[in-house]
């Protein structure tokens, strides 16, 4: 099975999702690679690779495809991190990619070639994309058996799954290849209104623009927001999951772990694992 994580826009816990999806397989007993495609390279720190160091990534094997470059397959970048999930490393390096890429007719399916490569090396693939709706994405959308759409509680959140949905549009019309998203994940569930708000200044000004006048009811008011947010998404969603605020989310990124080890039994890491055993079912 190969995944992608998506969203137009950042912040909205593609990493996090794609990593803690990761290790609950990866304790399942399956072979498991996280391939990083964002060049902010999150999900390779996140499983404690420094990403600025002179190791092959996925840089050199798109790059392998753009030209005068040396051969570079996903099998020579790849390694094993402390989790004992594996990873394609991305690097900062990858952000000058993306132009030589518009030059091979074929690029929307660099990645899934790559992939095939591999043959049954591993039984699950994750990819990790980074917040935009570039080439990156489009390879992630193509290679892809399941897309992830993943969602913070921001108002701008529902816009950046708009643009989404029309990059797979495109991938169907142009590519040939049908992409669907069935599977929401909303982050920090909840954290917005455990976050007080001045109330005075500019903070409280766009609170009032948003949210209505600040008054005693300002929990109920983000409660409703947050209800009719979810139920909007499920309108679009087969399944639409909520994974609630937990500081142990980032701890465990720090750690280079994903949550399935640091801190099995916390509240993001039961709903990460029925996540988990629901893909795989599928």
């Amino acid at each position: 099975m190969i995944v992608t994580f998506a969203h137009h826009k950042g912040g909205t816990g593609k990493t996090t999702s794609c990593l803690n999806i990761a290790g609950f397989w990866h304790e399942c007993g399956k072979r498991v690679l996280v391939i990083d495609c964002d060049p902010q390279a999150n999900a390779t720190s996140g499983l404690g690779i420094d990403p600025c160091s002179d190791r092959l990534s996925i840089y050199d094997v798109f790059m392998s495809y753009a030209g005068d470059y040396p051969d570079v397959g996903l099998a020579d970048i790849i390694e094993e991190t402390k989790s004992g999930i594996f990873l394609a490393p991305s690097s900062l390096d990858l952000v000058g990619v993306e132009p030589y890429l518009y030059g091979i007719n074929n690029r929307a399916a660099i990645l899934k070639d790559a992939i095939a490569e591999l043959g049954d090396a591993y039984d699950c693939i994750l990819i990790d994309t980074p917040p935009s709706m570039g080439q990156f994405v489009l390879n992630g959308l193509v290679a892809a058996d399941q897309v992830v759409v993943t969602f913070d509680s921001g108002i701008f959140a529902l816009k950046g799954a708009e643009a989404l949905s029309a990059i797979m549009d495109d991938v169907e019309t142009y590519v040939g290849e049908k992409v669907v998203a069935d599977v929401a994940i909303l982050t920090r569930w909840g954290s917005a209104s455990a976050t007080p708000v001045s109330d005075e200044g500019f903070g409280a000004r766009l609170k009032q623009l948003f949210f209505g006048t600040p008054d005693s009811g300002d929990k109920d008011v983000e409660t409703k927001r947050l209800t009719a947010f979810e139920n909007d998404v499920k309108k679009s969603f087969k399944m639409v999951y909520t994974v609630p605020f937990d500081t142990n989310v980032q701890k465990a990124q720090v750690d280079g772990l994903p949550l399935s080890q640091f801190a099995p039994e916390c509240e993001a890491a039961r709903v990460y694992r029925e996540i988990a055993e629901k893909l795989n079912s599928q």
